[in-house]
């Protein structure tokens, strides 16, 4: 009878949950119904689903906004046509692309994250529950319904692979479908269940009595479980205090050198101001040596550490310019020292400020004109002409192109010219050819090939290459072509490729290994050696080969070897090369004019 109780408690949570957020409700239906179309036709509808996740996550924050300052009924109604207008205007905006940019993706990401922490902050606002409490309610009401989502999905596997396998084939697509319903529709909906209705203008005409129960039941709701009070205090804070003492020391030894400019240091210490605050606020609610311990230091040494990581991001954009990521990193190294400043000045009741400042910082950063993405466009379009004017490659507004310039200019070209077109900004630029494709045009627009790191990082790191796939192979003028592989480990002398006759003349083209290399080799009716193409010519050119892109192009994979007699022409279709033991092996087309 007990847990009969439990499980009657919880369907009733979730018909209240369904009551109470019936807008989200209807968007997550819609949602996960457009999943499962695109499942079943597979045809892409990112931008459907994305409108409908949006809309699910404004109606949801407009619902709180309602609980915590109205009680009108008619005001609910009119903040659940702004949540529909709103997500309206969304889908109009990226409705014109036929799929989403990179930009709009990552716009998108950063508003619903802003709409996450407005949904714990808003219940809370002036209110007798502290932000920390409505915070904790949240952090295990999502890990909650995602282990139950995650049981029930595993349950549903294995029903459906039984029936499958046992009763009657079913299609594969199924579980997608039931991941769908459980995912897009159940875990949201059970998270929902779970956060109770904070104290608001409802509330005012209830009984101190009544008011009493419902801040003791969120009270409740709010407590820290003892498992994840050992975590923090006893485990994660421990861990933090280590890894603290291992950046300092890294720090002070590299302040006048490496550290400036180790970008591989840049995510670790994002990653680390983001653990900081959020163990910050998750033991605020926790009382132990530790967690006081926490409170009152780390937040003061988090401050040092992200100012000298945002005068490195600095630093460095005097050369690249300003990218959207390297935008993300300082404002995020802002806000973290603002967090740091505030968490060492104020009491933990106060931490709300902190998630109010990330509503306006995610806001700053995606509403132009001062957005990550106005600002970081502009800065590499102007960083990009400044390099094409000093090295005069830029004329009224037309590109010349130029081959003798700096590795360090062509470097700086090729990695703003990629990332642009990466972000879909290549279009808008006025002075760049019409329908400019990077990968084609790039070497006749800039007058050089993309620029490549001339040495790999590990002098042990293997090397694969293979020809571009769309690369055309021109037969003309030659009176055969085969195609062959060498091996290192195949150390057979004078090994047979094909016989080519030609004048009433027999030639063979053969491989010989001879003294650890291997020789393509043209022999004469006499066994007389015409022509020999030495293939370590090719392991010699690709043995540093460090490609921004994964194929190599057909100039690059062609050895041309010729005499009076014969012209022979091998292209590499792909290589590895085995730096430790020395090795490589390859396939081949070779190509043979006898003249």
């Amino acid at each position: 009878m007990k847990y009969m109780k439990k499980l009657q408690d919880r369907l009733t949570g979730l018909t209240d949950a369904i009551t109470r957020f019936p807008l989200t409700t209807l968007f997550l239906l819609a949602a996960a119904v457009f999943i499962a179309y695109s499942i079943s036709e597979e045809k892409e509808q990112t931008q459907y689903i994305l409108t409908f996740v949006v809309g699910a996550f404004l109606s949801a924050v407009l619902q709180v906004v309602y609980e915590r300052f109205y009680s009108n009924v008619t005001t609910r109604y009119v903040l659940m046509g702004v949540g529909v207008f709103l997500t309206a205007g969304y889908y109009l905006i990226i409705k014109p692309t036929d799929s989403l940019s990179m930009e709009m993706g990552i716009r998108t990401g950063v508003a619903l994250f802003a709409l996450l922490i407005a949904f714990i902050w808003v219940p809370v606002i002036k209110s007798t529950i502290s932000f920390n409490a409505s915070f904790m309610i949240a952090f295990k009401s999502f890990f909650i319904s995602l282990f139950f989502s995650g049981i029930i999905m595993a349950g549903v596997s294995i029903i459906l692979g039984a029936t499958d396998l046992l009763i009657f084939p079913l299609n594969y697509k199924v579980y997608s479908y039931a991941a769908t319903i459980i995912f897009t529709l159940f875990a949201p909906m059970y998270f929902l269940s779970l956060i109770p209705v904070y104290p608001g203008a409802e509330d005012k005409n209830i009984s101190q009595e009544n008011m009493k129960q419902k801040t003791e039941y969120i009270n409740t709701a709010a407590y820290c479980p003892k498992f994840l009070q050992v975590l923090i205090s006893y485990i994660v804070i421990p861990l933090i205090a280590v890894f603290t003492l291992i950046l300092v020391i890294y720090i002070i030894k590299n302040i006048g050198g490496d550290f400036w400019t180790d970008n591989l240091l840049e995510p670790m210490l994002v990653s680390y101001a983001i653990t900081v605050i959020l163990v910050y606020i998750l033991a605020s609610e926790i009382e132990n040596k530790f967690t006081v311990f926490f409170r009152k230091v780390f937040p003061k040494i988090l401050v040092p550490i992200v100012l000298f990581q945002i005068a490195s991001s600095v630093l460095s954009l005097t050369d690249t310019g300003v990218t959207h990521t390297r935008y993300y990193v300082i404002l995020f190294g802002i806000y973290a020292t603002a967090a740091g400043i505030l968490f060492s000045i104020l009491p933990v009741r106060k931490n709300g400020i902190v998630a109010a400042m990330v509503i306006v910082f995610a806001a700053v950063s995606i509403v132009p004109p001062v957005d990550a993405f106005t600002i970081s466009r502009t800065s590499q379009i102007n960083t990009l002409e400044n390099v094409l004017v000093k090295n005069n490659m830029l004329e009224n507004n037309k590109i010349k192109p130029k081959e003798s310039i700096p590795d360090k200019d062509k470097k700086t070209i090729t990695t703003i010219i990629y990332y642009l077109d990466n972000m879909g900004y290549t279009k808008k630029i006025a002075w760049l050819p019409k329908d400019f494709k990077v990968y084609e045009d790039f070497t006749e627009t800039f007058g050089f090939k993309e620029y490549q790191d001339p040495v790999v990082t590990d002098s042990n790191q293997p090397v694969y290459v293979n020809l571009d796939s769309s690369a055309s192979i021109p037969i003309t003028g030659y009176d055969t072509f085969i195609q062959t592989n060498i091996n290192m480990y195949d150390k057979q002398q004078n090994q047979k490729i094909c016989v080519i006759k030609k004048d009433g003349k027999t030639y063979t083209l053969l491989k010989d290994f001879n003294k650890n290399q291997i020789d393509i080799k043209l022999k004469g009716e006499n066994s007389s050696d015409l022509i020999t193409f030495n293939t370590k010519e090719i392991y010699d050119k690709f043995y540093n080969y460090n490609a921004m892109k994964e194929q190599i192009s057909l100039d690059e994979a062609t050895f041309t070897k010729e005499n009076d007699l014969v012209k022979i022409t091998v292209v590499v279709q792909n290589l590895n090369i085995d730096k430790q033991n020395d090795q490589y092996d390859a396939f081949l087309f070779v190509f043979v004019q006898i003249k």
